[in-house]
C-alpha cells in the first residue's frame, strides 16, 4: 500500500511541472499540420493520376 500512495504522490508532482502550449502555439501547429497535409494530399493524387496515366497508356 506505501509503494501505491508514493506512485500517487509522484505522478501528482510530476503533473504540476508540465509545462503546457499556449493557444497561439496550438493554433498554429493545428495550421502548419493541415497545410502540409494538404500538400501531402496534392502530391499524392498528382503521383496517382501520373502512374494511372503511364499504365493507362502502357496497357
Amino acid at each position: 500500500m506505501k509503494k501505491i500512495l508514493e506512485y500517487i504522490k509522484s505522478v501528482r508532482r510530476e503533473w504540476f511541472k508540465i509545462v503546457w502550449p499556449s493557444r497561439d502555439t496550438v493554433t498554429s501547429a493545428t495550421i502548419r499540420i493541415l497545410v502540409f497535409s494538404g500538400l501531402a494530399a496534392l502530391f499524392f493524387f498528382l503521383v496517382d493520376s501520373v502512374l494511372n496515366a503511364i499504365v493507362g497508356w502502357i496497357f
